[in-house]
Parts: C-alpha cells; sequence; structure tokens
C-alpha cells in the first residue's frame, strides 16, 4: 500500500466518522428527551450497541429500563420485540417452532415459524425468572447469531441484540445466569435512581396530556455502518497494554498483594476483546477517532463486574467486585 492510498484511506474513515459522530450523538439526544436522569446508561447501552454487543441490564422495577430499550428500538430504526421471561416459559417460546401444515391436495409439510427471537433488537425481560433449560436458548442466538432448530439452521437478521433486564433484589423464583451466559453479555449496566431534578422532569412529562415520543435517528444500515466504523478505529499501543493489563490482573493465577486469594475467578479473552470494542465506540460516542486509557478506566467496571467472582472470605470480610476493580483500575490512573 503506497503512501497515498493510506492517506486516502484515512480521509474516508475521518469523514464517515464525522458522520456517524453527528447521528449517534442526535440518537443519544433524542433518548436523554424521553428517559431521564439515566445518561451513563444510556451512554452503556448505546456503546454496547455500537460495539455489536448485548447487555445486561440490572436495576429495580420502575426504573425505565423496559422504556430504555423500547426508546433504543424506535430512534436506531431497529425491529424491536419484547419477551418477558416467566418459569413456564419455554425455548420454543422464543426461537419459534415447526408446525404440521396440509395442503389443500392432502399433501403434509412442516414449517417453521419463527419465534419473537427473530428481530433486531431483543428485549429479554427478567430474564432470570425462566429456568436453565429456556435461558440457554439464547446461548447460540448470542454468539453464533443463528438458531438451530430440528437440526436446520435459521440465520437471524442483521444487526442482533440482547438486552435483559434483570432485578437484583428480588430473587424467590429465580435462576441464577449462568457464567456461560454471563460472559456472552458486552456489558453489564446498573440502572439506579434518578437525581431530583430528573425525577421531577419525570412526573411532569409522565402525568401530563402528552409524553415525550422517540424519534428516529438512525436505521439498520447506518447502525451496522457504524459498527463497522467502531472496528476500524485505531487503538494505541498504550490502551492495548492497558487492556491486558487489566484483565489478566483480574485472573486468580495473576491477581498481586490482597488480591491473589480474594478472586475465586476472572475474566476471559473475551472480557478483552469486549473492552477492545467498547472503547472505541465510547471514543465515537464523544467525537474522538481514537480511544484512550480514560475509556479504559471508564468501561472497566461494567465490563468486567459479571465476568468475576469473589472467595467466600473475601466476601464475609466485606470486600466487594465493584472495590477489586477500582484497585485493580488504579495502577491505570
Amino acid at each position: 500500500m503506497t503512501a497515498e492510498t493510506a492517506e486516502r484511506m484515512e480521509d474516508a474513515i475521518v469523514r464517515a466518522a464525522e458522520t456517524t459522530v453527528a447521528q449517534v450523538r442526535q440518537a443519544r439526544a433524542n433518548i436523554s428527551e424521553v428517559i431521564f436522569g439515566q445518561q451513563p446508561v444510556i451512554d452503556q447501552a448505546l456503546v454496547t450497541v455500537l460495539s455489536g454487543g448485548h447487555a445486561l441490564l440490572v436495576g429495580l422495577p420502575g426504573l425505565a429500563k423496559t422504556k430504555l430499550v423500547e426508546t433504543m428500538g424506535v430512534v436506531l430504526g431497529l425491529d424491536a420485540r419484547r419477551v418477558q421471561f416467566t418459569p413456564d416459559l419455554m425455548p420454543s417460546d422464543i426461537l419459534g417452532s415447526e408446525v404440521l401444515e396440509e395442503s389443500a391436495g392432502g399433501r403434509r409439510a412442516f414449517r417453521f415459524l419463527k419465534g419473537p427471537v427473530f428481530a433486531q433488537l431483543l428485549m429479554a425481560d427478567e430474564i432470570n425468572r425462566a429456568s436453565p433449560r429456556t435461558q440457554s436458548a439464547l446461548l447460540q442466538a448470542m454468539q453464533e447469531y443463528h438458531v438451530t432448530v430440528a437440526g436446520e439452521r435459521h440465520d437471524l437478521p442483521k444487526p442482533f441484540h440482547v438486552l435483559a433486564t434483570q432485578n437484583p433484589l428480588e430473587q424467590e423464583g429465580t435462576y441464577p445466569l449462568p457464567e456461560a451466559q454471563l460472559d456472552r453479555f458486552l456489558m453489564q449496566v446498573d440502572v439506579d435512581y434518578p437525581d431530583l431534578e430528573a425525577e421531577r422532569k419525570i412526573l411532569f412529562d409522565t402525568t401530563g396530556a402528552e409524553e415525550s415520543r422517540p424519534k428516529q435517528v438512525l436505521s439498520g444500515d447506518d447502525l451496522q455502518a457504524a459498527q463497522r466504523l467502531v472496528r476500524r478505529l485505531p487503538v494505541g499501543e498504550t490502551v492495548v497494554d492497558a487492556i491486558l493489563q487489566l484483565v489478566r490482573s483480574a485472573r486468580p493465577d495473576a491477581a498481586k498483594g490482597e488480591l491473589a486469594n480474594a478472586i475465586a475467578w476472572g475474566p476471559g479473552p473475551r472480557a478483552s476483546q469486549a473492552l477492545m470494542l467498547a472503547v472505541r465506540a465510547r471514543a465515537l460516542l464523544d467525537g474522538r477517532l481514537a480511544p484512550s486509557i480514560d475509556d479504559v478506566v471508564a468501561l472497566a467496571e461494567p465490563v468486567l463486574k459479571h465476568r468475576m467472582a469473589l472467595s467466600y472470605g473475601a466476601r464475609a470480610d466485606g470486600l466487594t467486585v465493584e472495590a477489586t476493580i477500582a484497585s485493580l483500575v488504579k495502577p491505570l490512573r
């Protein structure tokens, strides 16, 4: 590749980035006009989607988790569907099933009826309320972007994202997600209470004669173009080293000092991949064409916290995963 060709490619990336940045920031603004007081949550959800991944939204009821997913579906121009996970939900309720049909001539044949998983944005509401058998129906879809029913492969639409919700308090009648499924979520996004001013806005907006409605900014094709751009953004060696240092230091065999006996199990290479994509997406969302170590620090907790666990002794001493990650991040600051 000649220097002139490389320069033309770089100019093309810059022009595409400027257009995409404007669209993505407009999308963020439109979502913020409907979802009040949850800007960090909105940003992390957008970073997840721009990275081509899935997110686990953890928060109490009534904090607009469902509304956030519905709003994102409209603003991003995606075909969005919702599945309420319950203990009696079956895998076929998500994936679809084959039915036997008889033609006018008396000929019988099976026809596949697609389930709600065949959407561009799937909301898995209270995912931990379904049985492990039903939860596992999403494993193949989230990793390989196709499902297998009766031995036949069925490709999912593009783009495909799962935004699942989970209540952190009420655990009766729930089935904790297995580590293999948690690892398929690019981020765990914690949804907290809104501040006073945001809650004041919520009161007036949702109890008046007219409620704010989301407006479409992107289409599915635009989002895919943005995702391709995210993968083309350059990442400096210092940022790559910071990602590797952080993820590897969160593993039991590499942890140092007091953390050596505190970490029961840690993140695998998928965490490094998630951080590599997420820091690029966060930079793009902020209008930058390359990520920095600050992006690694900012995204360390949502990317790592559901991919590691502490030993019983550490938890008995009052140590938390959040505090552990904060100590691992300190050398990067």
